[in-house]
Parts: structure tokens; C-alpha cells; sequence
């Protein structure tokens, strides 16, 4: 019997409708997949049942009783959760302080701060998280932070849990404890809704499927046994993608960026490297490995406490993003929200805020020119979005990236792209096209470093590989040498070396 049921959702914006007439049921104690392209209507639907948007029109039923939310507090205390890939914690306050905000232990107004970190302690303890509840929330790596907005959840016992894209910032072994935690949560007869890009997670986990497509329901699987990959992408995206990594050779010239002997205080080992004009260099290497510390070494985000790199010969000043900006290098960050987009601002100004220094002199501003660049990389790069002026936080993750990407790109003499996670969080198709775009830079002669979490990623779209492994080069493997099970173990550290998830801001 259906427990939770969406009746005809819908929910417009000016110049986009969100979501038309969506309609599906999920039963008790089961877990139900939500998939589609970036801009298919998911994170609207799931605003809509947190209670944060409420529907033009439409009803949601949980167990029965037509829900009528004022706002996310009232979804919560309809047993209601979202975990949002944008995550929600307050990063200032402890994580004993987060888990039991709006709910804290207290006597005569007084919070006993040593019940409240002893009762964390014990209950992440017995769901298997290993995070110091005493540690503030930004002192945490992104992946820890997002197992502690999922222990949220389980300690609130919800009725409702929608997951959206849960794993993305997770080692193999978190994501295995929050496989765990959705069967106990299953088994308590929850409903989650999981929403997830990743296929291999929806098989293992999903009873039932959800695709969304343009605000619309494309397809619904009661039982998701019998359906295939190729049958899914295809309901997603609407068209055949018979290879999504689409790689091909292309011609590698001189030598464009050369890194020696960088290290800095979260990066000790010294790291060494070279790409050359129009190749495509991954970095791999698990949570903690160091790559996003190698990225900000490379572009002067941190202070080196040696090395040197130099792009065609000529080196780039340390410690300084606009020497390597200036030099040719620049950088697309790991957390595109808090690193990558200027929240508030639109789609035009965060495309322009780069390089309005070269139109427009002594600070004035030049919006002609702000806008024809803004149209020339929204169609360039297939922005969806109603217009230039749209908030960049409206758009979704996929859009979000391709509007950094325009940002650079619209730099002058570009010669080295650093991208963190290009794909976390977007869909096959986004994902296809921003491939696209850095082969399409790569083959004009730019120099390209990918880091990802993602194997197959990585795998699928470089013509070498630099593994890393607790802060060193583990291996340099070029493409015809690609296997997976070699660059996983080149991966894995020492058995006596295992680190901790608390306390890696950027341990990527």
C-alpha cells in the first residue's frame, strides 16, 4: 500500500515550469529512486515535500493524510527529512550542536554541554560514524559533513528521508556505512528517496524508479527488477548515449605545464608532474590522498613551502591565484558553492566578474559587453536557463559548472584548466557535454587537469593518470596501460596509516 504519494505536482517560476502534473506513489519501508538531467524537475519536487516551496498545485499524502505545509518546519514535524547535496549544517557550531539544534538537553535554560557530546558520541558510535562530536562543523572534509546531515536523520527516526546525491562526497567505506544505515532505516519501515546520477547505487539499493525529464514524468517502475541502464539514460535524457565517456585521440604538443617539487603544510610530500599542450592528465586517489591540496598548491590557493611551476617555460609566482590567472592557469574548485559561484549574483555577472578587467577601465562598468558575453557562453556551453539574469543559485549543479567553465573561458589566453570533481552531483547528459567542452579545449592546445573520486571518470576521459596516495605520487600510468584494479591498489594506503575523516577540509 502507497505510504507517500505526490497527486499532480506542479510548480512554475517565472520563464520555467518546474514541474507539470507529477504524479507517483511510494510504499512503505521501501526505497525509491529519483532520477533525471540536471533540470528535470528532482530538487523542485523535493523543496515541494520538504515543505521550503510550496506546489502551484497538487497534494502530497503521507500514510494517507493530505499534507499542508507552511514551512520546512512543519514537513518536519510531519516525520519529514531532506539531506540536501547543497548541505544545511551550521559550520561554526560543533557537531553535537548541529545533530541536536532546536532540540538541546537542558535544565533550568542551561545546556549541559557534557550530555550533549557523550549522547552524540554514544549514538554515532552505534551507527558506526566516525566523527568527534566535539569538532566544529568547518573543520570537517565535505564528506564527513555530509555523514553527519545523514546521522541527523537516522537519530530523528523520520518517517519520510530524501536523499539527494548522498554520495557524492563519500569514501567507499562512508558510503558502505550509509548503505547500511538506509537498510536499518528500511527495515524500521521508512520511506526514503534517493536521488542519485549514479546507476550502480540505484540498482543495488532501489525497490522502486522515478524519471523525471523537462518537469515531467518520463517513466515510473513500481519494481525496478527487469529495467536496464540503457533503458534508464534513455528515459532521462530522451535520446540514445551509447558511450558517455566519449574519448578521443588527439595530437599532444610541447610541454605546457610542468609542477616541481610542490608541497605545503597539508601537503608535505613533495609533488612533481607535467601536461602537455592538449592532454588531458587525471588525478585519482581516495578521500585524504591529497589531490585537492596538490590543486590549490598549483594555483597559489595555499602558501608552497617549496616547488615551483611553470607554464611554457616561464614560472608563476607562488602563492598568488591572479600571478597564475595572469600566467594562463586557472581553477574550477571542488565545492562550486562555496569556492565556484557568487551566490546572489546572476548568471551574467558570474561569467563576467573575471574579466570585466579587461572591458571595462578604470571600474567602469561596460553591460553591453557584460551581456553579449554572457549570450556567447550560455549557448556555447548550453546553459539552460530562462535568461542571463537568472540567479546562479536557481540553476542546477550541472548548469552551475558550465557557468564557471564560461567564467574562465572568457578569460584570455587561457592555457591551463584545473577542474575539481568536474561532475559531482550532475547528470549523464550534463555530464557528456562538459566532457565535450575539455575535449574541445584540450584539442585547441590547452592543458587540462581532472581530479575526481571517480574512477570510471577518470578512466574514461584522461590520456594519463597520476595516482595519489596519502600525500604522494603512488603511480603515473598512461592510457593504453589503464586497469582498474592496479590504479585501485596503487590507491590504497598503508594498513598502519589509515587516516581519520574528521579533520580534512580539503582532503581530496
Amino acid at each position: 500500500m502507497a505510504f507517500l504519494e505526490f497527486k499532480h505536482i506542479s510548480k512554475g517560476y517565472p520563464g520555467v515550469q518546474a514541474l507539470a502534473d507529477v504524479s507517483f506513489s511510494v510504499e512503505k519501508g521501501a526505497v525509491h529512486g529519483l532520477m533525471g538531467e540536471n533540470g528535470a524537475g528532482k530538487s523542485t519536487l523535493i523543496r515541494v515535500l520538504s515543505g521550503d516551496q510550496a506546489a502551484d498545485a497538487g497534494s502530497i499524502l503521507i500514510d494517507g493524510e493530505e499534507q499542508r505545509y507552511g514551512s520546512v518546519r512543519d514537513a518536519f514535524h510531519a516525520g519529514v527529512i531532506v539531506i540536501h547535496q547543497e548541505l544545511q549544517l551550521v559550520p561554526e557550531l560543533t557537531v553535537a550542536e548541529n545533530l541536536w539544534l532546536g532540540r538541546f538537553p537542558a535544565k533550568g535554560g542551561v545546556i549541559n554541554g557534557k550530555t550533549l557530546i557523550e549522547t552524540v558520541r554514544s549514538k554515532l558510535e552505534e551507527i558506526g560514524i566516525d566523527v568527534d562530536p566535539s569538532a566544529k562543523v568547518s573543520s570537517l572534509s565535505i564528506g564527513a559533513r555530509q555523514m553527519v546531515e545523514i546521522a541527523k536523520a537516522v537519530m530523528l527516526d523520520a518517517r519520510v528521508i530524501a536523499l539527494d546525491e548522498p554520495t557524492s562526497s563519500l569514501s567507499s567505506r562512508e558510503s558502505e556505512i550509509l548503505f547500511s544505515l538506509i537498510e536499518k532505516l528500511k527495515a524500521k519501515g521508512a520511506v526514503i528517496l534517493y536521488v542519485s546520477h549514479r546507476l550502480d547505487e540505484i540498482f543495488r539499493l532501489c525497490d522502486s524508479l522515478t524519471v523525471l525529464r523537462d518537469g515531467k514524468l518520463a517513466a515510473h517502475h513500481p519494481e525496478i527488477a527487469g529495467t536496464t541502464r540503457e533503458q534508464i539514460i534513455s528515459e532521462m535524457v530522451g535520446r540514445e548515449i551509447s558511450d558517455i565517456w566519449g574519448w578521443r585521440a588527439r595530437p599532444l604538443g610541447e610541454m605546457r605545464l610542468e609542477a616541481k617539487d610542490l608541497s605545503g603544510p597539508r601537503l608535505r610530500n613533495p609533488i612533481s608532474f607535467s601536461v602537455r599542450r592538449g592532454e588531458i592528465l587525471g588525478f585519482f586517489g581516495l578521500i585524504g590522498a591529497g589531490r585537492s591540496e596538490m590543486a590549490r598548491l598549483l594555483y597559489g590557493a595555499d602558501a608552497r613551502d617549496q616547488g615551483q611551476v611553470r607554464i611554457d617555460g616561464a614560472a608563476v609566482l607562488p602563492d598568488d591565484p591572479k600571478a597564475a590567472i595572469d600566467a594562463g592557469m586557472v581553477l574550477c574548485p571542488e565545492d562550486r558553492k562555496s569556492d565556484g559561484i557568487v551566490q546572489g549574483r546572476s548568471i551574467e555577472e558570474n561569467i563576467a566578474i573575471s574579466s570585466r578587467r579587461h572591458f571595462s577601465p578604470f571600474g567602469i562598468l561596460n553591460p553591453k559587453k557584460e551581456a553579449a558575453l554572457a549570450d556567447e557562453f550560455i549557448a556555447r556551453l548550453r546553459v539552460r536557463t530562462p535568461s542571463r539574469k537568472q540567479d546562479i543559485i536557481n540553476l542546477s549543479g550541472g548548469n552551475q559548472q558550465k557557468v564557471i567553465l564560461g567564467r574562465w573561458l572568457s578569460e584570455q589566453g587561457v592555457k591551463v584548466l584545473v577542474i575539481d570533481e568536474p561532475t559531482r552531483g550532475i547528470d549523464v547528459g550534463a555530464k557528456s557535454e562538459i566532457y565535450d567542452i575539455l575535449y574541445e579545449l584540450a584539442a585547441g592546445g590547452m592543458a587540462i587537469v581532472v581530479i575526481s573520486s571517480e574512477l570510471p571518470e577518470v578512466m574514461g576521459i584522461s590520456d594519463r593518470i597520476v595516482v595519489m596516495c596519502q600525500g604522494r605520487v603512488a603511480a603515473d600510468v598512461a592510457r593504453p596501460n589503464f586497469d582498474e584494479r592496479s590504479i585501485l591498489t596503487a590507491a590504497l594506503p598503508d594498513k598502519n596509516a589509515a587516516g581519520t575523516i574528521q579533520h580534512q577540509e580539503h582532503g581530496r
